[in-house]
């Protein structure tokens, strides 16, 4: 399972994040996703951590907490919701007829 962290400065770096929940246990993987135009961090960002009980541990100590000048949003990451396509919509066939 991952922790979602929002409410990132956008000077936030990937070490940044590590070193704030390396105090909590340790760090697998840190995320901080970019805009696809603009190349700039979104805001926001994913940590792994080591055990389940690191993860509580570092939710529990960080949701709420201000850091570099923001109120962290920290929590258990949700799955990614499925899309689909990002062009168009409906998709299905369309009957003219009245019955």
């Amino acid at each position: 399972m991952s922790i979602y962290v929002g409410n990132l400065s956008y000077d936030v770096a990937e070490a940044d994040l590590s070193s704030i929940f390396a105090e909590y246990g340790s760090v697998k993987r840190v995320q901080l996703p970019t805009d696809r135009e603009t190349g700039r961090p979104r805001g926001f960002g994913f940590v792994e951590m080591g055990t389940d009980a690191e993860e509580a541990a570092a939710i529990e100590a960080l949701d709420g907490a201000e850091w570099m000048g923001r109120d962290l949003k920290v929590n258990k990451a949700k799955p990614r919701e499925d899309r689909g396509s990002s062009f168009g919509g409906g998709g299905g066939r369309r009957s003219n007829s009245f019955n």
